[in-house]
């Protein structure tokens, strides 16, 4: 895990200096994927160039904020709040005749992502810092994004990882007495979007080591699904091969990413 945490730190420093910007911003939700990328980020630049933006919704746990607030007390980094409850409202508003008689759903959902989106271009450009992406492999690969709103960024430190490779990165990073920790909280908690009442990733995908070792089939090995159908439930199979397809369009719009070599591991 040393080689891939000095390969992503050194590639997002080269980044950044080939771009001509010093400073990053990103949003912290809470979870792991925004949290390692801080961590990165704090490292490549030093905390003092890094701003975390807080964006709670109604649908946001308690720990989205108080984690937060931990890791960046560990870590050193600037953060700042900006609740979006009252932009979801005036969306909500405005959208009022036009959503009527539908059932609330994913474009409710994705609204919230957008809405984040903005307010960390916004911050960027004020305060000219770059917006970093917090997306992982398996998350592009089967479209686990809003489009113009998560998937927004510069540059994506984590995503050349699949959402093991964040999860054991994370751990390797608390295992190492030369770097701040990752709250446990964040590491342990089941991985969640929060746009909606008790979301969870497992209710739109399957459990990251199942996804993750499919994934690494089909992407790494170029795997012919057919034959994978022995050894992995051929409906989830056929399920994530739909995903990869459907989400491609995704993929052309989405930012650079680190890329990882799998001979790092």
């Amino acid at each position: 895990m040393d080689k891939i945490w000095n390969h992503i730190v050194h590639e997002t420093k080269a980044f950044m200096d080939n771009a001509g910007f010093s400073k990053v911003v990103l949003g912290l939700s809470g979870g792991i994927d925004s949290a390692l990328t801080a961590c990165i980020a704090c490292k490549a630049l030093g905390s003092e160039n890094v701003l975390a933006i807080l964006m709670p919704s109604p649908y946001s746990s308690a720990g989205s904020i108080t984690d937060s607030v931990e890791l960046a007390r560990n870590w050193g980094f600037e953060t700042l709040e900006i609740p979006i409850t009252s932009l979801m409202r005036e969306f909500d508003a405005s959208l009022e005749g036009l959503f009527a008689g539908t059932k609330v759903g994913i474009a409710e959902e994705n609204i919230q992502a957008r809405i984040r989106a903005v307010l960390l271009m916004a911050v960027a450009n004020k305060q000219d810092r770059l917006l970093l992406n917090t997306c992982n492999k398996s998350e592009d690969y089967t479209g686990y994004a809003t489009l113009y709103g998560d998937s927004c960024g510069a540059i994506g430190p984590i995503g050349g990882l699949y959402k093991t490779e964040v999860y054991a990165l994370a751990r390797w990073i608390n295992s190492n007495p030369d770097l701040p920790d990752i709250p446990d909280a964040i590491i342990n908690k089941p991985p969640s979007a929060e746009l909606r009442e008790g979301q969870l990733d497992t209710d739109s995908l399957p459990p990251y080591d199942i996804l993750d070792a499919i994934l690494i089939e089909l992407i790494e090995k170029n795997a012919d699904p057919a034959h994978m159908e022995t050894r992995f439930n051929p409906s989830v199979v056929q399920k994530i091969v739909r995903l990869m397809k459907n989400s491609e369009f995704k993929r052309r719009q989405s930012p650079p990413v680190i890329e990882i070599e799998r001979s790092f591991q």
